[in-house]
């Protein structure tokens, strides 16, 4: 038992360790690439589906640059836009979109991004992805669920249905060298398992993006990574929210009320 104590330490010791080149690394690589998507996602706010003339759906987007739709060509390309168009023919209702998603966001930013509502914003449905900046910036994996799980249970407390899309698999960053790249799966997975840890008492959906999503990043880099290579492409964003679209489906019809055409 001891030694198996000893080996996990040192193998904590190793991610951590691992987490602080892998951030040098990432910095040095978009000190030569620059960021060719700047620092701005297309936005795609805005209503859906207004051919439906039904009550209103909302829909609000919290998290990362993911989150955001940094890499997207179109505004429609985003994850908030292909789920929010999904939800408003699913529902036969116009669907609001507003994100509120911040490129570099963390998961402990996530109460700020929450504070731009007004007391009376109900979302009927909330997205939320973040985890890959937390992986960078060595948040350890455990607050990390702590972070979530707080912004969780107040977009709850507004009455919201919540889909959350855990920590992508940052192993898929091919200009991370080895063995940094093995390192950065491992951590990416240790926050996405403690993320989704801490929200499986909430009652949320949860898509493990590392597992369904990962898999196509890996083996398709150049068309599933966008100019910078560290953000999804349009065909990326396309895989995400396929992956997303179900949970997101499911969580609308969980809430409840009139989202099925009459007759």
């Amino acid at each position: 038992m001891l030694a198996l104590a000893a080996g996990a330490a040192a193998t904590y010791g190793v991610v951590a360790g691992g987490k602080a080149l892998i951030e040098r690394q990432v910095a040095y690589t978009r000190s030569i690439t620059g960021t060719p998507l700047g620092w701005a996602a297309p936005n795609a706010d805005g209503r859906y589906g207004d051919r439906y003339q039904r009550e209103l759906l909302r829909i609000v987007v919290v998290g990362d640059s993911v989150a955001a739709g940094l890499g997207a060509t179109l505004p429609s390309h985003t994850v908030g836009a292909r789920v929010a168009r999904r939800v408003a023919r699913h529902a036969r209702r116009p669907v609001r979109l507003r994100t509120v998603a911040r490129i570099g966001a963390e998961s402990r930013d996530l109460a700020g991004q929450l504070a731009h509502f007004g007391p009376a914003y109900r979302p009927d449905l909330a997205i939320v992805v973040v985890g890959g900046n937390d992986v960078l910036h060595r948040v350890p994996a455990e607050e990390s669920g702590r972070n979530l799980a707080a912004c969780v249970r107040s977009l709850q407390e507004r009455g919201a249905a919540v889909v959350v899309g855990t920590c992508p698999d940052l192993g898929a960053l091919k200009q991370v060298p080895q063995p940094l790249r093995t390192l950065a799966s491992i951590a990416s997975r240790q926050v996405a398992a403690a993320q989704a840890r801490a929200v499986a008492p909430l009652g949320v959906e949860v898509v493990d993006l590392a597992r369904v999503v990962g898999p196509f990043f890996l083996a398709h880099p150049e068309e599933m990574f966008a100019l910078d290579r560290f953000h999804p492409s349009s065909l990326g964003y396309q895989r995400t929210a396929r992956a997303m679209v179900p949970a997101a489906l499911r969580a609308i019809d969980a809430r409840g009320g009139p989202i099925r055409p009459a007759g």
